[in-house]
């Protein structure tokens, strides 16, 4: 399994500081795991 590069990112959300699996951009909102699930709408 390869390691993926994590990046410190503050959350569009709750301003709570995460990682996240991707360079942020800085164009688009970035959010912590919790945010982001509750966010998306789920598919059940």
């Amino acid at each position: 399994m390869e390691d993926r590069e994590m990046h410190k990112a503050t959350c569009a959300e709750c301003g709570q500081e995460c990682e996240v699996p991707f360079k942020p951009s800085g164009d688009r909102p970035v959010y912590c795991r919790e945010c982001y699930r509750k966010r998306k709408p789920s598919r059940y």
